[in-house]
């Protein structure tokens, strides 16, 4: 079993020792466990806010909840060994799978069945061979430079290094973004050192994946948020929506264009990512290696 984790809810009232000050209502912080009182949590909020020269840190109506953590800064939670788990980030594929509004559904059909290698084998010995016909954009799959350029790296192209083992930096979003503001910002990845890790977005829109309403109003990357992962030197971005991009926009898809462009493999259709700590994760997504193809498939995972 995984060990709870805590945040605490809560007003401030900062004052600063050279003068001015600040304030904040609704805030909410990661806490490494449920027993400090209110000025170790004080501290917390100046380590967290970066803030220096502080003469007092007042708390206002502190509550501290079980939920899960969303990365504060100075708050670093590492699972004891027994609690080392793996967990499946990644849509099953049937046939008939509809990922995309649009987009052919998987067909599945026998080439050997079981009662004919009967014929074929020693007695008692039978095996099933069968063949699947789908698009790249099948399931949880993943996106290589060539699905967006022409001179791009395929998916034979692709380094292990960029696909397997990286360092996971989860951003919880399902409370960041609403109908009205449904890109996300800039600013909301700014808090982290994200150089070399997998950027993985979880908005909660996985709910909704094979209904009607998961092709409408979902949440994405904006051009400007891409352009900033890309200084920050991220090895890949993953999202639980059905496109890193606004489909709604009427075509224009600057995220792909960008990290794409850059050699950053991405990640749609990612399920349970909300299964996973803010930091300390280690992630997985590894397509075949299918020389001339730009998307695929992969069975994501992480291990925390």
């Amino acid at each position: 079993m995984t060990s709870p984790e805590y945040r605490a809810h809560f007003g401030f009232d900062i004052a600063f020792a050279n003068g001015g000050g600040m304030h904040g209502d609704g805030f909410r912080l990661d806490l490494p466990s449920a027993d400090l009182d209110a000025d170790a949590i004080a501290l917390l909020l100046v380590r967290h806010l970066g803030l220096a020269l502080v003469e007092s840190a007042t708390l206002r109506d502190l509550e501290i909840v079980a939920e899960p953590h969303r990365g504060s800064r100075g708050v670093e939670t590492r699972p004891a060994a027994a609690d080392r788990r793996l967990v499946d980030l990644s849509h099953p594929i049937r046939a008939g799978l509809i990922t995309y509004p649009g987009l052919p559904a998987p067909e599945i059909t026998p080439f050997l069945t079981r009662a004919d290698s009967r014929e074929k084998y020693a007695p008692g010995t039978e095996f099933a061979m069968d063949v699947i016909t789908m698009i790249g954009n099948t399931g949880t799959y993943l996106d290589s430079p060539f699905h967006r350029y022409a001179d791009g790296g395929d998916l034979s192209s692709l380094p292990l290094e960029k696909l397997a083992d990286l360092p996971a930096e989860v951003f919880h979003l399902t409370d960041a973004w609403t109908a009205e503001r449904r890109g996300i910002a800039p600013e909301t990845l700014a808090d982290r050192d994200l150089r070399g890790a997998a950027v993985l977005l979880h908005t909660g829109w996985d709910r909704l994946f094979g209904t009607p309403e998961y092709g409408r109003g979902a949440p994405f990357l904006t051009g400007a948020a891409a352009a900033a992962l890309v200084d920050a030197g991220v090895a890949l971005v993953g999202i639980d929506s059905i496109n890193i991009d606004d489909t709604e926009s009427g075509g224009e898809r600057p995220a792909h264009s960008l990290l794409l462009a850059a050699g950053i493999p991405v990640v749609e259709h990612l399920t349970r990512l909300g299964s996973l700590p803010a930091r300390g994760a280690r992630f997985t997504a590894a397509p075949p290696a299918v020389a001339g193809f730009g998307t695929f498939p992969v069975r994501a995972h992480a291990i925390v």
